[in-house]
């Protein structure tokens, strides 16, 4: 197999704020548990600018970036919902076969270990993501 390309990545996103957070829960594997959680994040006024919720065998596990911090703390707390939080670390990518191979490799290479990676827009030709990792500073140096 061909060595992967040294491409590198087009951009650290500078536009997106350094404050952007992923929290990691887990939802009690019930109907309206999802409702339960998102009910409450509305009435804190939180949106989601990335996330995802799906079954990992008999867990059902979330991850999202909120569009406030401090709201998705007091929503998460008020909902008795245990969490996980870290920092992210955003991206410009362009959109083509390969990047996403090339981008892994360069944290692999400097021994990041991934959490999470969200979309978090598109423009023409570029992918913003949302990297989340075991270190963001080795996040972003492995990406310099």
């Amino acid at each position: 197999m061909p060595a992967i390309p040294q491409v590198p990545v087009v951009a650290r996103d500078r536009d997106m704020p350094n404050h952007s957070r992923d929290f990691a829960i887990e939802l009690k594997p019930r109907p309206g548990e999802l409702t339960r959680v998102a009910s409450m994040l509305a009435r804190h006024h939180v949106t989601l600018k990335a996330g995802v919720a799906m079954a990992v065998g008999p867990r059902l596990l979330g991850r999202f970036v909120p569009s406030d911090v401090e709201g998705a703390r007091r929503a998460l707390d008020a909902a008795n919902v245990p969490f996980e939080e870290r920092e992210v670390v955003p991206v410009l990518i362009e959109s083509r076969a390969g990047e996403l191979a090339i981008l892994s490799q360069r944290l692999t290479e400097g021994g990041v270990a991934l959490r999470a990676l969200y979309i978090t827009s598109t423009a023409g030709n570029l992918v913003e993501l949302a990297i989340v990792a075991d270190n963001a500073d080795k996040t972003r140096r492995a990406l310099e």
